[in-house]
């Protein structure tokens, strides 16, 4: 006799929501690969609509640590992200890394 075959279905801890959804800024904000010109790109909101939405959606606290996270964090703007990149490759040529 022979087995059915079937594909599992993987689970994420959070999928991915659907992009007509108001979750998908939320989810995509959060999200640290994804840069404020994708969301734009995708949804047609701007970085100050996208702050908006995770103010009105957010507990303060969490607001709070989102924006933190946000401004430490290079890659969410794409020019600060290349900028970066720049600097840590040419540390690397340079050998001062160590």
């Amino acid at each position: 006799m022979k087995k059915k075959g079937h594909t599992p279905i993987t689970r994420v801890k959070n999928p991915e929501p659907n992009i007509e959804s108001p979750d998908w800024v939320i989810w995509a904000a959060w999200a640290d690969r994804i840069t404020f010109e994708e969301i734009k790109k995708k949804t047609g909101k701007t970085e100050s609509d996208v702050i908006k939405i995770m103010r009105r959606s957010l507990k303060p606290s969490s607001f709070r640590l989102w924006r933190k996270r946000v401004n430490e964090k290079s890659i969410k703007h794409r020019k600060k992200f290349e900028y970066s990149r720049k600097e840590i490759t040419s540390k690397i040529r340079k050998g001062d890394y160590l």
